[in-house]
């Protein structure tokens, strides 16, 4: 004789465990060990895991029965079952699979038991229970868009041509001929939705035939076919904001493809790509450009002429600034594409050295060299003392 295990044990729960709990266990572990979720060589061993947990639940939520127990053990209850072991016949305790079941998403739990989730569109019970299917929304449709720096910029508005279906103008996307009548679907009765058994499971699943929808097109529309929709190809106006960058997506509701018998449509998603610039390079809201000065105004200072992105200015450059160096303009930069204000812009300044030199340019050169001996630079001061530290 086999000895039983212990109730509490099968459902892996203390004897202090309330009715949810009990309930929470059961059902984790019915998901676990039903036969319709293991493969066809472990489907015996789950049978009897799955009866051993549901004869465990059917003792422990039960008042009386879990009273009887926990005081006599095995003994005190095994007369609720029949010679043989557990029967579906004895758990009476719920008349729908709602009432274990009935917090989990359906299409999460039909995926568990192998069940395609785009053909079921109802909920577990019997007839009437959840709403009636219906045509499903519209594709989303994706954009690659390539646009100018300066269009990333300050933003810009651009008409763009979309292959997508479109509700059929002739049938309104009824799918069925302008003055023609549809028919109560044949396979469901006009409900919309039949039902299929797997083990204990009543499962309400969408009609295949009417797609929900209960009536079937008696004469389809010419122009569509009776899809509802049709093949066009659509001119579209979209607002590109200041600040996108390459990478953006922006997202344009409603102008994706139509949905099936009249319900809603995607949405249309633009992926940009930016163009580079002549002149500025970007880093999220700043932007970088390099620009040569005079031999001259870096030794002694002075103005020069830079390019920003709302025309030409004068910058200042300080006396005896090296080549190399980085000066910010604040308030230059791009736009912040989701807060106020915008970035810099940041000025790296190259020393133009000349190559041509007149004769008089080398004269004065050579005696300000000469000058420039007695003191040199802050850079070649700097390099004479690494020098003098090293070979000392």
């Amino acid at each position: 004789m086999t000895t039983k295990r212990d109730y509490y044990e099968i459902l892996g729960i203390a004897k202090t465990a309330s009715p949810d709990e009990i309930k929470k266990a059961y059902r984790n572990l019915a998901l676990k060990y039903h036969p319709d979720r293991v493969p066809a060589d472990k489907k015996k061993e789950a049978e009897e895991k799955f009866k051993e947990v549901s004869e465990a639940y059917e003792v422990l939520m039960d008042t009386q029965k879990k009273a009887t127990y926990d005081q006599y053990g095995h003994a005190g209850v095994d007369n609720s079952f029949k010679q043989g072991g557990f029967s579906w016949q004895d758990f009476h305790h719920f008349d729908d699979v709602k009432d274990i079941f009935g917090e989990f998403d359906l299409s999460d739990l039909l995926r568990g038991f192998g069940f395609g989730g785009d053909m079921y569109g109802g909920s577990y019970g019997g007839e009437g229970s959840g709403r009636r299917g219906g045509a499903r929304r519209g594709s989303d449709l994706e954009y690659q868009l390539e646009i100018t720096f300066d269009e990333a910029v300050f933003g810009t508005e651009k008409t763009i041509s979309i292959p997508r279906y479109e509700t059929c103008d002739v049938c309104g996307g009824t799918g069925a001929k302008p003055g023609s009548k549809t028919e109560r679907c044949p396979d469901c009765g006009g409900r919309g939705k039949v039902s299929a058994s797997s083990g204990f499971f009543n499962v309400i699943r969408t009609c295949e035939r009417c797609g929900g929808e209960g009536t079937i097109i008696k004469t389809p529309c010419t122009a569509c076919g009776g899809r509802g929709r049709i093949r066009t190809k659509r001119n579209i106006k979209v607002k590109i904001p200041a600040g996108v960058d390459t990478g953006s997506r922006l997202r344009v509701h409603g102008e994706g493809e139509a949905g099936g018998k009249g319900s809603r449509p995607g949405d249309l998603y633009l992926h940009l790509q930016v163009q580079p610039h002549e002149i500025f390079e970007r880093h999220e809201a700043d932007i970088y450009c390099e620009v040569p000065i005079d031999f001259t105004i870096a030794v002694m200072g002075g103005e020069v002429e830079v390019p920003t992105l709302d025309g030409k200015i004068m910058m200042k450059i300080p006396p005896g600034t090296q080549g190399g160096r980085v000066l910010r303009l604040r308030g230059k930069g791009v736009a912040h594409l989701h807060e106020y204000g915008r970035g810099d812009q940041l000025v790296r300044v190259a020393i133009d050295v000349p190559s041509d030199l007149t004769l008089e340019q080398k004269r004065i050169l050579k005696d300000f060299a000469k000058a420039s001996e007695k003191n040199p630079g802050p850079l070649a001061k700097s390099f004479m003392e690494k020098m003098r530290r090293i070979f000392r």
